[in-house]
């Protein structure tokens, strides 16, 4: 049975900085965007309901289902820690950390080193306009909406958390109101009017008005302490398919803090050491599912065993993942998962999946690929599997299966028959040209527009960091390609595309004959050079746009032996 408790917001913020209320390892962090905190604001203002607040109620002297950590007054992450016994009675919020956090950052703290302010100029009728800053002078001077007679266009930024002091200090709206226009030499009686209006307003909202409503749900300690943590689990999960809802991950990552505070901690380290190469709390959690081998397990079966598995395994898991990303610098493939838009987590999955899988001891896991060997075969098997898997697009929509369920399902089951021996990399072949997906094991300058055209440009550019569809250029023009009758899909081949800054593409280079281009606009000291990096042919006759068929089939020759070099 839920009992209720009603607060003002400067009560809630004086328990809040009190840690009489805080948060439970179960909480995600704060999600909630800078426009949305000051949407609440007028809301609060204007005395609209913005929700209940629920939480649970944890006894002094007795030790809290759940760690727990204080709100945050800056948007930085706070680390929660596990007590045997509570010093004061403490509510653990379930739902409404969002808007506890807004109030608790808007008044008493900074967002991204921005300050809260008010503007004392606002328009009741309107909207009562806050906005966060790192100073004053960044905000409009004006507000072009408010027309009316008796409202004022300017605008006089205030910040909230100083009104918030100040008002606290005194309990006196008047007396602020006061200072507040002689601080500013304030004369006009619309301007006064608006000051004191608008102070009004805040004081009432903040301090007068116990508009936060906290539910308190009870929790019989008589049962068992998992039992109880996976009901509010639950409960939490319920009370957060509205609002600003969490992903299927963040329920995920709620259980297993839940069952582990550790996890917390865990979650935290292993993404900020691994967000460059793609790997976010979402893509984690699924990697500890695959490394414990239960791909297809159900997030509402997670049990305390998975959570148990992730911590356990904390070192190897880490010293895995560092393995992991030194393989992919020295296969020159770091960029790829670093930039590429279409990257995929799935090859990251399984390449993870061997080495923390294999028998080299954890001590050691992690300089495995510190010397990478051209003779290692476990080595070029992994790299060739992931290059040519990339170039298929075999972990992309529409390429035969569905990658994230059918294909981790049976890549899966390939990789752990293969535990702790030799990189699978036939086998995962063959269960490509099994299912069947659309897969070419050869390249060749006849299939080159069957790979993906992203990942070639790839290889080409030795891993460039970035690949933006506008700088995409064809070499020999277009237009005059199109004008001498040659075919468009020729024209509009690999073979016939570079990678050029857009600034050149668009203005010198553009529509000249390639001949010319490269005679007059590339200077001869750099030819050498522009032609080797683009893998345009040497002979000259190639750059003329008569020869534009010697020219595919040349550079085709070239772009299939760059490929063929790197698998």
């Amino acid at each position: 049975m839920a009992n209720w408790t009603h607060l003002s917001v400067k009560n809630a913020i004086t328990k809040i900085k009190d840690e009489e209320i805080v948060l439970p390892v179960i909480q995600r962090r704060l999600v909630w965007s800078e426009d949305k905190m000051e949407l609440l604001f007028d809301s609060l203002l204007k005395g609209n309901s913005f929700g209940s607040i629920i939480c649970i109620e944890e006894e002094k002297d007795t030790k809290p289902l759940f760690a727990h950590r204080a709100f945050t007054r800056d948007g930085n992450h706070v680390a929660s820690h596990e007590v045997n016994e509570l010093l004061k009675t403490q509510w653990f919020i379930i739902d409404g950390q969002q808007r506890l956090q807004s109030f608790y950052i808007g008044l008493s703290g900074t967002l991204n080193g921005k300050r809260l302010y008010f503007d004392l100029f606002s328009d009741p009728d309107m909207e009562y306009d806050f906005r966060f800053a790192v100073k004053e002078a960044e905000l409009p001077q004006t507000n072009k909406e408010r027309t009316a007679a008796n409202t004022v266009s300017m605008c006089l930024w205030y910040p909230a958390d100083d009104l918030f002091q100040r008002l606290s200090a005194t309990t006196k709206a008047r007396q602020v109101s006061k200072e507040l226009i002689q601080k500013f030499s304030i004369e006009d009686s619309i301007q006064i009017d608006a000051i004191e209006t608008n102070v009004q307003d805040f004081f009432d909202a903040v301090f007068a008005d116990e508009s936060v409503g906290i539910s308190k749900v009870s929790v019989n300690k008589s049962k068992e302490v998992l039992e109880n943590r996976q009901r509010i689990v639950e409960l939490f999960r319920r009370l957060n398919d509205g609002g600003t809802k969490l992903s299927s991950y963040d329920l995920v990552a709620s259980m297993f803090k839940g069952f582990d505070y550790n996890m917390e901690q865990f979650l935290d380290h292993v993404v900020s050491e691994n967000s460059d190469i793609g790997i976010d709390q979402d893509v984690l959690i699924k990697l500890l599912l695959i490394l414990n081998d239960k791909p297809s397990k159900e997030m509402s079966d997670l049990t305390a065993e998975d959570a148990e598995f992730a911590t356990s395994n904390y070192a190897r898991i880490q010293a895995a993942l560092k393995a992991l990303k030194k393989f992919l610098y020295a296969s020159a493939n770091y960029y790829w998962f670093a930039t590429a838009k279409n990257r995929s987590a799935i090859p990251l999955y399984f390449l993870t999946y061997h080495i923390f899988h294999s028998t080299i001891p954890t001590d050691k896991l992690e300089n495995i690929f510190e010397h990478f060997d051209t003779n290692d075969k476990n080595c070029q098997d992994m790299a060739v599997w992931l290059r040519l898997s990339l170039l298929n697009k075999v972990f992309s929509r529409g390429c035969g299966w569905i990658p994230y369920k059918t294909g981790i399902k049976k890549i899966h089951a390939v990789m752990q028959d293969s535990k702790g021996h030799a990189f699978p990399k036939d086998r995962l072949f063959r269960i490509y040209a099994g299912h069947p997906l659309r897969f070419i094991s050869t390249v060749n300058e006849n299939n080159l527009s069957e790979f993906d055209q992203e990942y070639i440009f790839y290889l080409i550019y030795n891993g460039l960091p970035t690949i933006r569809s506008e700088d995409i250029d064809h070499i020999h023009p277009h237009s005059l390609l199109l004008h001498a009758g040659f075919d468009e899909q020729a024209i509009n081949h690999i073979v016939n595309y570079q990678l050029l800054d857009s600034g050149t593409n668009r203005g010198q280079k553009n529509g000249k004959e390639l001949a010319d281009w490269i005679n007059s606009g590339i200077d001869t000291a750099n030819r050498q050079g522009y032609l080797s990096r683009h893998l345009i042919p040497q002979d000259p006759t190639f750059w003329e746009t008569q020869n534009f068929n010697k020219f595919c089939k040349a550079r085709a020759k070239m772009l299939a032996d760059k490929i063929n070099a790197s698998l």
